[in-house]
């Protein structure tokens, strides 16, 4: 005779779905870093990463302490920069890093697709991406800002030559968790894929995708943690609440990262070399609305920070 299963093996478990919405570009103006603080205390976002380099840098550093002393669920990383913007670092000691015919060589690469044929060349000299990352990473220590874990601008680590040395800096300054670029494509049509024109971008995804087993191997080679992907990287800068609650029901099982730029766009913003203006904007308000929340309530979907990963 078969013994009877327990009642509780018979009942339906919902699937345990974890995200972490982090807010990219913290310390790039001091809207993005106001916007940074609102979409914490007023919305849903739970992390933001801090860009070192930044003209905003100390402003930021200091909302983000009493942020992160005030709330237990929210933590602050690094948002390394090696592209698009200047080292902290003495030029002779990055070169290979900088694009000699801007700036008078001071600056990075600005282009994403120059940046990685140099990776892809073996023309980017590993020791110098790992001392300039680790120069990032403590000047957040220095300010009383442990990171609780690091990503990059524009998502460079994705490339197997920039991953190595930054995972090298992060376990030499202890940071414990990395951004896992790497993502399921979110459930569009062909139609919205087409009329939002995003066929370019997800076939620049697709290729990078092929790094994704090798970016895992090599996080936990270097002993860090890492979620189980990204969502929203594809839809940069088109960010709506059809976009989100369509993210949202693709989201499987495990624990993933939301990324975001919110911000305000004003005279600071225009200084700088972004695409991301009015969209910031939007961003903060989906961010901060109450549909968003109840977005997330109706589908079970638990926030958390780097903090809890």
């Amino acid at each position: 005779m078969v013994a009877a299963l327990p009642w509780n093996c018979l009942r339906y478990t919902e699937p345990v779905r974890r995200l972490i919405i982090n807010a990219d570009d913290f310390g790039l103006t001091p809207g993005i870093n106001r916007a940074i603080a609102e979409a914490q205390e007023r919305g849903i976002v739970t992390s933001a990463t801090l860009m070192a380099n930044s003209h905003a840098f100390d402003e930021a550093g200091a909302l983000a302490r009493s942020l992160t002393a005030n709330l237990a669920h929210f933590s602050v990383g690094c948002h390394v920069v090696l592209i698009d913007g200047e080292p902290i670092l003495p030029r002779e000691r990055v070169s290979s890093l900088l694009n000699p015919a801007t700036h008078n060589g001071s600056h990075f690469h600005a282009e994403l697709g120059t940046f990685a044929l140099a990776a892809f060349r073996g023309k980017l000299r590993p020791e110098e991406i790992e001392a300039e990352a680790t120069t990032q990473m403590y000047r957040l220590q220095e300010v009383g800002l442990p990171p609780s874990h690091f990503d990059t601008h524009k998502h460079v680590h994705m490339l197997p030559a920039v991953l190595r040395p930054l995972l090298r800096a992060a376990r030499s300054c202890s940071v414990p968790a990395v951004r896992n670029p790497f993502g399921q494509v979110w459930p569009l049509s062909f139609g919205d894929m087409t009329q939002r024109g995003l066929w370019k971008r997800f076939g620049q995804f697709s290729v990078l995708r092929s790094f994704a087993a090798k970016f895992r191997r090599e996080v936990e080679a270097h002993g860090l943690r890492t979620t189980d992907g990204s969502l929203a990287v594809l839809v940069t800068g088109m960010l709506d609440l059809k976009l989100f609650s369509k993210i949202l029901d693709g989201i499987p099982e495990g624990t993933w990262e939301f990324v975001c730029h919110p911000g305000y766009n004003d005279a600071d913003l225009d200084k700088v070399r972004t695409r991301l203006r009015e969209s910031r904007v939007r961003e903060l308000e989906l961010l901060t609305s109450p549909d968003a929340r109840d977005a997330l309530a109706s589908r079970s979907i638990e926030l958390i920070s780097y903090r809890e990963l």
